[in-house]
């Protein structure tokens, strides 16, 4: 396995557009980001997985220079996975100039959920896979589910531009408890951890309220999110939405499909999660 620095680098060691999968990353790796990877493998083709941490995305506010840059371990567990190639450009490779030119994802998916409360986020993210599959021009790129809203994003955009590129899911990978694996459960305590579990339980607990009332959804909603707060959590939404567009379903959709999505502060610590039902 190579480990590239430069977009240079990274065009001379792959043989032309379309001949590889690709993983992106920010690095600071867990087995969630190894299982996609190894999804990427299975597609027969080399698989390049990208580590940057992109500034776009953060708001000023937010955890931008204290994200774990973890790159030595990173290439370490990608090389064990079976991934190929490392792109892993600082960021004077990916914006020598102001990215001033910037992807503006369609509001009415991209300015709800975690838009609202994270304005900005999608276009710095949609910049960024915009640039990187300029970049790498793959074939296939797997994205995580615990992103859900992401996923759509970039699968809309996709699709809007003809990019020749298969965007697939990979499934949510939890720990042996059911939390949800992210690069930000770093960040809590061993109490935290523990407690952190409590959001996916959540999220069960509400789709399993509107599946037996579905017309008191606004409801259901609230209670849940105050349920959470009573235990110390600062949520921010826990919801059910339709997976084809994260609209609030109607009572012709009850039945599903469905995903019941959830984001909220423990501690300084923000964590996301989601269940498809």
């Amino acid at each position: 396995m190579k480990v590239l620095h430069t977009i240079a680098e990274l065009r001379a060691a792959l043989p032309g557009p379309q001949s590889c999968a690709f993983v992106p990353t920010m690095g600071n790796l867990h087995e969630g980001h190894l299982a996609l990877v190894r999804q990427a493998k299975a597609h027969g083709l080399p698989v390049v997985a990208s580590i940057f941490v992109n500034r776009l995305q953060f708001a000023p506010h937010e955890d931008f220079d204290r994200y774990p840059r973890t790159l030595q371990r990173d290439a370490e567990l990608l090389q064990g996975a079976g991934c190929d190639l490392v792109f892993a450009p600082d960021e004077r490779e990916m914006y020598p100039q102001a990215q001033t030119y910037k992807v503006h994802p369609d509001p009415a998916l991209a300015d709800i959920l975690e838009g609202h409360f994270r304005p900005g986020f999608f276009v710095g993210v949609a910049t960024v896979v915009m640039k990187l599959f300029t970049i790498v021009q793959p074939k296939v790129a797997v994205f995580g589910k615990k992103d859900y809203q992401q996923l759509m994003v970039i699968r809309r955009m996709v699709e809007q531009f003809a990019l020749p590129i298969t965007i697939e899911g990979g499934e949510t990978r939890r720990s042996d408890q059911g939390l949800a694996l992210s690069s930000r459960n770093g960040y809590l305590s061993t109490a935290e951890l523990s407690e952190a579990l409590a959001l996916s339980q959540a999220l069960r607990q509400l789709a399993n309220a509107y599946r037996a009332q579905p017309v008191a959804l606004a409801t259901l909603e609230a209670d849940a999110c105050a349920r959470l707060a009573a235990r110390g959590w600062q949520p921010d939404y826990l919801t059910v939405r339709r997976r084809s567009d994260l609209q609030p379903p109607t009572e012709a959709d009850a039945a599903g499909p469905l995903v019941v999505l959830g984001a909220a502060r423990l501690g300084t610590t923000r964590l996301i999660d989601n269940l498809e039902f």
